[in-house]
């Protein structure tokens, strides 16, 4: 049980620590990642929307699930501190738009 525990919480750790970074789609130049250093693909390409269907979306639905319940968690605060309206969007809306609604391919 307790290492269910701890890969929980590296799973919650990745997902907002690390998947953040190369989400922005300013960093990206034809598909290729500066900082990173390796080629992604061009948006839309075979190569893309392979990456997209089997590392992305499966990512996004893990961030999806993990920012609703952090969402449910801490409700009570965020209604206290009048953002509730940006907490639902920051961990909800925005991660499942990601997941569910972009074009196979796109980032």
């Amino acid at each position: 049980m307790h290492t269910i525990f701890k890969t929980s919480i590296f799973i919650l750790l990745f997902c907002f620590l690390v998947l953040p970074v190369g989400v922005n789609a300013e960093h990206y130049s034809h598909g290729y990642h500066a900082y990173h250093g390796y080629w992604i693909g061009e948006p839309g390409s075979g190569e893309a929307m392979i990456a997209d269907a089997l590392v992305a979306r499966p990512i996004g639905l893990v961030t999806t699930v993990a920012g609703s319940a952090v969402y449910v968690v801490s409700l009570p605060f965020s209604l206290l501190g009048g953002n509730e309206k940006q907490a639902r969007q920051k961990l909800v809306v925005e991660p499942a738009h990601y997941t569910f609604k972009r074009p196979l391919g796109a980032y």
